[in-house]
């Protein structure tokens, strides 16, 4: 009864799970198609430059031929130099510095002690300077724009106007045209003044007035730029975006002919016409139902894949969630950017969906997901084509570059390969549509550079998503293996011998797994962590006993398997403590399975010859090994402790021991969960027994070389 319950309810977790799951997929489908622009989208693909393969297209209807962007920017050139800027006249600025020169030069005649000039004489330079003022702000004073400056001229023509230019001047709501030639700039009007003085013979310190006057000259026509602006924008309103029409019945694309820039420009023109026109009149319910069975194919893809060959992401909602609503952000941002019209869709930084999921799990899911988010993206960007082809060649290149993560500098070096990547199929793609290299505008390289540096960005995401979901990235087994870490740093100190031990353990395992394939960060991270339950009984282990006194010399075989076998209890309880991920606490638990302590078993058997000795309280509680790497680690964490006791580490003992130890954990069954093959324990076998070999410095028998050599020379003799 009690078997039937325990079944009962693992059907049930598996069907309410199974609901969450669907829920969440259905989910993720409704919002991307919600994202999804709903117009229908032309049905042929084209490109300038190569075979129109379709059949001979003709004009459905009549229809205008678009400008190209070239086109439109020639027409703005020439709108720009019809239009004048704009100028206000600042009436109170001539008056104010006229009264101030009236009002200042009493003071200014004192203090230059004018003894030579009779006071009576003040007036007269009084009088010459106010007119000399009036004459220049009547006619004005003004600050050339650089902006307009030879606009519309020609080299012979700027020289002989000096940069001069037409404008209009408001005053009192009066607009009048003029040109700079007829204006005054502050430097000419100096001039002027200085010219003017130099020539009255009524004034004898010429130098002292010219020098005064000039502290009141100021612009009086100010640059009105928000009325330029807006004649500007007026003006641009009345720019033509087309050039002649295409007439129905009228050919415009003809089977196998290349497509010339008329004729790309004619199929441009077509599509904005087709689809400006579904989106008036079509049907937007079969747009919706095609945008959802796309897009529930591609999902239901990724799924398969999920469940044959990533089951453990499949049947975790966690993990699957992250997925989903990566992807679902993602392509919302995308059609964000689409509908605001953001002048280049390359500024979205596409290739750090890759490489959060490379980080987060390993290469083949993110080559699925980024295939899947670029397919999804090709139903609704412009210019698919391109699109796809940059996107997926980038994001194969940024998945790729972060194969193995050991490094931070590898983020950078990653962003600088994928930066490379982009401007080269770039090039790439222009120089095949157009066939000249003056046809590659390097500015569009910029938005390339800012979505590589928005790309850097993914690397906090994946802190985030780490912490929010529990995942154990590279990044984070990098710095559970730095020595300097607390726990480690407390092994060290508390059982050094132990300590020691498990850098060899990482060092012999991490070498194997390189072999067979597999993660060295998760092993490594394993490896140094597997017996911190040591601590709490440093000296009941014999790699931490530093003199000849052993404490279980004063206990029954039974109490020291029990305290043995406790560092695993302890070990866990430890980890869990410092919060140490749940893949390292695996590592703690699986790395002597469900073997006995032989050494006390066997010892409790000899003192008790006539006593059945329980056999259950020498076995560790296990589990056994479940993947590869705990595999591993199992038979480098017993090779290690048992080369220790080799009293003449030789090549053959090495052997023999290495041997022994395997055979044993295969007939303990210690790996019939793992998805380690009898290939991969042999190629693990002969690692660890070279890598010993090497730590004991042993040494080839040069006698008995010689003895053979000997009697080989004999034997042909």
């Amino acid at each position: 009864m009690a078997k039937l319950k325990i079944n009962y309810l693992r059907d049930k977790n598996q069907n309410n799970s199974l609901i969450v799951k669907s829920a969440m997929i259905i989910l993720a489908i409704v919002l991307i198609c919600i994202f999804l622009p709903k117009q229908p989208r032309f049905q042929y693909e084209f490109e300038k430059g190569k075979i129109w393969n379709h059949e001979n297209l003709v004009s459905p209807y009549n229809f205008a031929i678009l400008k190209t962007q070239e086109e439109l920017n020639k027409d703005r050139e020439q709108i720009l130099k019809t239009v004048q800027p704009i100028y206000n006249l600042n009436a109170s600025a001539s008056k104010e510095q006229i009264d101030q020169f009236n009002t200042d030069i009493a003071e200014k005649w004192q203090i230059a002690n004018m003894d030579s000039v009779s006071s009576e004489d003040m007036e007269t330079y009084k009088s010459v300077g106010n007119a000399l003022l009036n004459y220049i702000y009547n006619r004005g004073i003004i600050s050339l724009n650089n902006r307009y400056q030879n606009k519309g001229m020609d080299a012979e023509q700027v020289d002989k106007a000096q940069s001069q230019y037409n404008f209009t001047l408001i005053q009192d709501n009066v607009a009048q045209q003029k040109n700079t030639a007829d204006i005054f700039t502050i430097e000419s009007a100096n001039q002027y003044i200085e010219n003017n003085i130099s020539r009255n013979n009524k004034i004898e310190q010429k130098t002292w007035l010219v020098e005064t006057l000039k502290n009141y000259v100021t612009i009086n026509y100010i640059f009105n730029e928000n009325l330029t602006n807006k004649a500007e924008q007026n003006a641009f309103a009345n720019i033509s975006t087309t050039r002649g029409m295409v007439q129905k019945g009228e050919l415009i694309a003809e089977k196998d002919k290349i497509i010339s820039n008329e004729t790309y420009q004619k199929l441009a023109s077509l599509r904005k016409v087709f689809e400006d026109e579904a989106r008036i009149s079509g049907n937007q319910g079969y747009v919706v139902l095609g945008q959802f069975v796309v897009i529930s194919m591609c999902v239901s893809l990724l799924m398969v894949f999920l469940y044959f060959f990533r089951s453990t992401i499949f049947e975790s909602n966690r993990l699957l969630f992250i997925i989903l609503i990566v992807i679902v952000c993602m392509l919302g941002v995308l059609s964000w950017a689409i509908s605001m019209k953001i002048p280049n869709l390359y500024y979205i930084p596409y290739c750090s969906v890759p490489i959060i999921f490379r980080v987060l799990f390993d290469t083949r899911v993110a080559l699925n997901i980024h295939l899947l988010m670029v397919l999804l993206a090709a139903l609704f960007v412009p210019n698919s084509f391109e699109f796809v082809f940059l996107q997926f060649v980038t994001g194969m290149v940024a998945i790729y570059s972060i194969r193995t993560l050991v490094k931070r500098e590898q983020f950078l070096v990653s962003s600088l390969i994928i930066l490379g990547t982009y401007i080269i199929a770039y090039v790439g793609l222009v120089l095949t549509r157009n066939g000249s290299i003056s046809s590659i505008y390097w500015t569009d390289i910029i938005p390339f550079v800012v979505s590589v540096g928005l790309t850097l960005l993914a690397y906090p995401l994946i802190y985030a998503f780490e912490r929010l979901f529990g995942i154990v990235s590279d990044l984070t087994l990098m710095e559970l293996t730095n020595s300097n870490s607390r726990l480690l740093r407390e092994l060290s100190l508390k059982a050094p011998g132990t300590f020691q031990h498990s850098l060899q353990v990482a060092n012999l395992a991490e070498a194997a797994i390189y072999k067979i394939g597999g993660n060295p960060l998760l092993i490594r991270a394993g490896a140094l962590y597997h017996d911190i339950g040591k601590m709490s009984n440093p000296l009941f282990f014999i790699e931490n006993q530093k003199t000849d006194t052993n404490p279980h010399a004063e206990l029954t075989p039974e109490q020291s398997a029990q305290i043995i076998i406790s560092h695993v209890h302890k070990g866990i309880e430890m980890a869990k403590k410092n919060q140490l991920p749940e893949v390292i606490i695996d590592f703690i638990r699986t790395h002597h399975g469900t073997t006995r302590v032989d050494y006390f078993y066997n010892l409790a058997i000899k003192n008790n010859p006539d006593k059945l000795v329980d056999e259950s309280i020498f076995k560790y509680p296990g589990p056994v090994p479940f993947s590869k790497e705990t595999a591993v680690l199992m038979i480098a964490d017993s090779v290690e402790a048992a080369s220790r006791a080799l009293k003449e580490p030789t090549e053959e003992s090495i052997n023999n021991l290495v041997d022994k130890i395997v055979e044993y954990k295969i007939t303990q069954r210690q790996f019939i969960n793992s998805n380690i093959t009898m290939r991969d324990i042999t190629e693990v076998s002969d690692i660890f027994k070279s890598m010993l070999k090497s730590i004991y410095h042993v040494r080839i028998d040069y006698d008995v070389n010689k003895k053979t050599a000997a009697a080989t020379s004999g034997i042909k003799n």
